[in-house]
């Protein structure tokens, strides 16, 4: 039953009302925690591995925390849109294939109290999941190590969980477009084929395409951007703008399907690292706003 008064727009009490509750349902998947364990195991081993196993990443005396947070964008970049289809697939085409979502909407809360609650709660339990990760990870090789790059480490987390925001508003937005479980499955699974596995065949496709049917000798500077278009791309070259001096120590260059750019020297502005966070914004705004739009006009 309909609330005489319902509220006519969101709430900030409301909204945490909602991510609060759906924090706790979310935190007991169990395939999530599955999840975060064979990614702290694999986090422990590979931190091992490149601090102590001079003969498979170099010399040890070449091992810096530096190093080891690009060491971990890889882990992080492919862990974080698993646990985000996981936890967020069912977060809102669940609650109407159920029908749950009208006794939501009978309380005094209004659609985008629960699709903005939705949202901050599934982000916080993924911030969980990832941190518990992170935490064992970096700290052990931190230990290994014996040094700790606490400014680095600092800006690594804020690209990291600013990735981990980005997963979340897509897979939510994702699910906001339908009221089928098995829909929004297809949907955030297809993402991830096409945005995670086989993005960086499309600037070859394009470039070889264009150029008569052959690759070219050198890739032209806009093969970058399509690139960047990838969210896991994008996270990669935030990286490298955030911790610039790192990245110039250990050769690391921004990439993008056969190409390598320095950047310092980069040129044009859409070659350099700073146009990953550009992305990522986008990523995180782009969904949310389709999710919005869809799910606050649909016939529940």
């Amino acid at each position: 039953m309909s609330t005489a008064n319902p509220p006519s727009g969101p709430s900030t009490k409301r909204i945490l009302a909602v991510a609060k509750k759906d924090f706790k349902d979310a935190v007991q998947s169990r395939a999530l925690w599955s999840l975060v364990s064979i990614f702290v195991l694999l986090l422990l081993a590979t931190t091992y591995a490149y601090v102590e196993l001079p003969e498979m990443f170099g010399p040890t005396d070449q091992a810096t925390f530096g190093g080891l947070l690009f060491f971990t964008v890889g882990i992080t970049g492919l862990f974080i849109p698993l646990a985000a289809i996981i936890v967020c697939f069912k977060s809102l085409a669940g609650e109407r294939e159920l029908g749950s979502i009208k006794i939501l909407l009978s309380l005094p809360v209004t659609r985008s109290d629960i699709l903005f609650g939705k949202l901050l709660g599934r982000a916080a339990v993924l911030t969980t999941g990832l941190a518990v990760g992170l935490v064992l990870g970096l700290g052990f090789g931190a230990v290994l190590l014996g040094s700790l790059d606490a400014l680095g480490l600092l800006l690594f987390l804020f690209a990291t969980i600013f990735f981990v925001a980005v997963y979340v508003s897509i897979i939510v937005g994702l699910s906001a477009a339908t009221g089928s479980t098995t829909r929004a499955t297809t949907f955030a699974v297809g993402f991830f084929v096409v945005f995670e596995l086989i993005w960086d065949v499309v600037p070859l496709g394009v470039v070889y395409l264009l150029n008569g049917l052959s690759m070219p000798t050198e890739f032209p500077d806009w093969v970058f951007l399509i690139a960047q278009l990838s969210p896991s791309g994008a996270y990669f070259t935030s990286v490298i703008a955030l911790l610039p001096d790192a990245a110039a120590d250990l050769g690391v260059a921004v990439s993008g399907t056969g190409m390598n750019v320095d950047p310092v020297d980069a040129e044009p502005f859409y070659v350099t690292p700073e146009v990953g966070l550009v992305a990522l914004f986008l990523w995180l705004i782009v969904p949310m706003l389709v999710g919005y739009r869809v799910f606050t006009t649909a016939d529940m």
